[in-house]
């Protein structure tokens, strides 16, 4: 047996889940090789009678199982695998991709993808909506967070392997896929069509909130130039008169650690974005990047249970070291470093092998950030977006029944006055 590839260390925040060409088991989208190879015969001495025991029901099931065309050895060996990763307790993070799933994972890394374009993870038997993305036919037929996904074109799919679910949704662009859901809250079902696209991946949008001063700035999730794209959104946002940013990563399921450093530290000036704790528990500050713009603008932070790994990073960073307020819900709890292990067949697994911790030390895998503030969306309210407020009025967004963001202005005026008077103070004293 030839010995598996070498492998790549995942500089990721999260494991996501993504519909792409109707939906893949992927991952956002930062990686980083490491060289290194897997033994692929050497097994600890404690683990040889559980692989003897794999090894008797593989040959019971081979020797009589009455439906020959039903035993697969690949989908056999696929399935322990998975069990296995299962079987940490890792749920939606640590995982394992089969082939197809790593060639289409690799898709979303060049910013472009096909497909109704959501994140979603599995939950117990059953696939769950993580978030929609801005702009897909996700958010368009209003997937939520939360949602159960029933049915897939008829076919009834809770308890079948994520896998079977990925080969159920995929298709063409342009084709339709039906998706009976479920709202978990209320029990509540509802049929869906959608029409598969191609989805780019525009991550950084703004608008100045009418009758304000005060720019709304939405990060959809971190993939290659968030960043960048963030320098410009503030930059034109402080151009256009704004003396304050609400920064929205409700329902933004991360991405590039690189990019959610950089993003940080156009808010924090200096100290640490995050620590790193090693599985010897090793910790090691990641530092402020100092090259990056600074906005210097009082900022409070939008999340909710779409909130996950690179947005937690930012607003635990946020929290910690400016002490901006966190308002809604609380966040989606992944917070490590993956590795991934190329498998001899094109399949990996990607393996947690080291945690995030906020600037102060805290915690947020499985957990998730509590909100300074909570405040619950009403279950029937959409979220007000950037890119959907060209025709918002000043009296409309007051009458929103978006209590997230109306409460996130409220918190960011109080910073600005706050600001201002501190600033008259200092002038004074001179």
């Amino acid at each position: 047996m030839k010995p598996a590839s070498s492998p790549r260390r995942l500089r990721l925040s999260t494991v996501v889940l993504v519909f792409v060409f109707g939906l893949v088991a992927g991952i956002a989208l930062d990686r980083q090789y490491l060289a290194g190879i897997i033994p692929a015969a050497v097994v600890p001495w404690k683990a040889v009678p559980d692989f003897l025991l794999m090894s008797r029901a593989w040959n019971l099931i081979d020797a009589h199982y009455v439906d020959r065309a039903s035993i697969k050895p690949t989908d056999m060996t696929y399935a322990a695998i998975s069990g296995m990763v299962d079987s940490l307790g890792d749920t939606g993070h640590s995982t394992f991709l089969t082939p197809d799933m790593v060639k289409m994972a690799d898709s979303v890394i060049s910013g472009h993808f096909a497909g109704i374009g959501a994140e979603v993870q599995l939950k117990g038997r059953q696939v769950m909506i993580v978030t929609p993305l801005d702009g897909t036919p996700a958010q368009r037929a209003h997937l939520r967070p939360g949602d159960i996904i029933l049915k897939v074109d008829g076919k009834d799919v809770t308890g079948e392997p994520l896998g079977e679910v990925v080969d159920h949704i995929r298709g063409p662009v342009g084709t339709r896929v039906v998706l009976d859901l479920m709202d978990p809250a209320t029990g509540k079902k509802r049929m869906v069509t959608l029409v598969r696209a191609k989805i780019p991946i525009h991550t950084v949008s703004w608008h100045m909130l009418p009758g304000t001063v005060v720019a709304d700035v939405r990060i959809s999730s971190f993939s290659n130039g968030t960043a960048e794209q963030l320098a410009k959104a503030l930059g034109a946002a402080r151009n256009a008169g704004a003396r304050g940013i609400i920064l929205d990563l409700r329902n933004d399921p991360g991405g590039l650690l690189t990019e959610a450093i950089d993003v940080a530290s156009q808010f924090v000036p200096s100290g640490n974005v995050m620590l790193e704790r090693n599985v010897r528990g090793r910790v090691r500050p990641i530092k402020v990047n100092p090259d990056v713009p600074k906005t210097g603008l009082p900022v409070v932070v939008l999340i909710n249970g779409g909130t996950a790994s690179a947005a937690e990073i930012v607003a635990g960073a946020l929290k910690d070291d400016l002490n901006a307020p966190l308002i809604g819900e609380k966040t989606f709890g992944t917070g490590t470093v993956l590795q991934q292990f190329m498998l001899p067949d094109g399949a990996a697994l990607l393996l947690a092998v080291e945690e995030w911790l906020t600037p102060n030390g805290h915690s947020f895998w499985h957990k998730g950030l509590q909100p300074t503030q909570k405040v619950v969306l009403p279950a029937d309210a959409m979220l007000l977006r950037p890119d959907a407020m060209s025709d918002l009025t000043a009296a409309a967004l007051r009458k929103s029944q978006d209590v997230q963001l109306l409460a996130g202005l409220h918190a960011v005026e109080g910073r600005m006055k706050k600001a201002a008077q501190e600033t008259v103070a200092v002038l004074g004293n001179h």
